[in-house]
């Protein structure tokens, strides 16, 4: 089958780590540039984390520093979440000065030679900034937009309602949901479906194979915050799913809803609820195909440590 190209924006980030494997190692997924932003971490640990993983997959392709903060609103990011660093346990050091730049992602469509997927993890301040400099480039560039984003009825991971992308930068979110992008939102209602259990990240920890071992302490520190926020002996891992929609969307099923992201700064703040007056319809992804992912993790990023049954454990 065809190679389909892709640009990752990503805020690694634990999750966005294995998403990174993920499309650095999937033969259908062609990795034309990555660019990086805050979020789960600053920009300048997500754009040496982002290196830091590609190099583990041996891949070489641009890595261009973005937004360091939201459009309008104060920097916040996830240090408890996903560590001091941004990559769990791991702790390689200060991390090399990066320059932000709102055009990064516009540099990031330039070196594709046609259009591509473009697949966000993380807050959508870099395609908004793009939308806003260069509109038709970004349209004629993007062939679809996957993002990692928004929750219509799973409960929000960042206040009752919110997922912590779109709660980042909702007025990020509400521009590019309103742009008319063919954005299709893969968000919390799904992600929380993609579960791996406490028992799996053991069996990496303590595997021989030091890359197995390095997936072990990357997810150890998440299985800790999701025990002690949640109570789950596992962990939720949102970003892989988003590649595998995108490059597989018959893999998962989808249903069109308009949408409002909440501006406010209550508890509210980046809820996409669902509103019959909102913008144009967004594809929102419900469910998915848990065991062709399952496989496909295992292929391509869970090496021969694991297998689809150690999902299901």
């Amino acid at each position: 089958m065809n190679s389909v190209p892709v640009i990752v924006d990503t805020d690694p980030g634990i999750d966005d780590a294995l998403a990174l494997l993920l499309a650095a190692r999937w033969p259908r997924c062609a990795l034309v540039a990555v660019t990086t932003s805050y979020g789960n971490t600053t920009l300048d640990y997500a754009t040496r984390n982002a290196r830091l993983v590609l190099g583990r997959a041996g891949l070489d392709v641009p890595v261009l520093p973005g937004s360091e903060r939201p459009l309008e609103r104060d920097l916040v990011t996830a240090r408890e979440t996903h560590g001091p660093e941004g990559i769990g346990d791991h702790q390689e050091g200060p991390p090399p000065a990066v320059t932000p730049s709102a055009a990064a992602l516009i540099a990031a469509l330039r070196l594709a030679p046609t259009s591509v997927v473009l697949i966000t993890l993380g807050p959508l301040t870099n395609l908004a900034s793009a939308l806003r400099r260069d509109p038709d480039l970004v349209r004629s560039k993007v062939s679809r937009h996957v993002a990692m984003a928004g929750n219509i009825a799973a409960p929000g991971n960042t206040g009752p309602h919110s997922e912590f992308n779109v709660w980042c930068d909702p007025e990020a979110a509400a521009a590019v949901l309103g742009a008319g992008l063919n954005t299709e939102l893969v968000g919390l209602d799904v992600t929380r479906q993609l579960f791996i259990p406490a028992a799996a990240v053991t069996k990496l920890a303590t595997s021989g194979d030091p890359a197995a071992r390095w997936i072990g302490r990357l997810l150890g520190f998440y299985v800790r915050f999701h025990e002690q926020a949640e109570g789950l002996a596992g962990a939720v891992i949102n970003d892989p799913l988003a590649i595998a929609l995108a490059i597989e969307p018959s893999w998962g099923r989808s249903e069109r809803y308009h949408l409002r992201v909440d501006l406010g700064s209550g508890p509210e703040r980046g809820w996409t609820a669902v509103d019959g007056q909102g913008a144009t319809p967004v594809v929102t992804y419900v469910s998915f195909d848990a065991p062709e992912v399952h496989q496909l993790l295992v292929r391509h990023v869970f090496g021969p440590w694991l297998t689809p049954a150690d999902f299901r454990a």
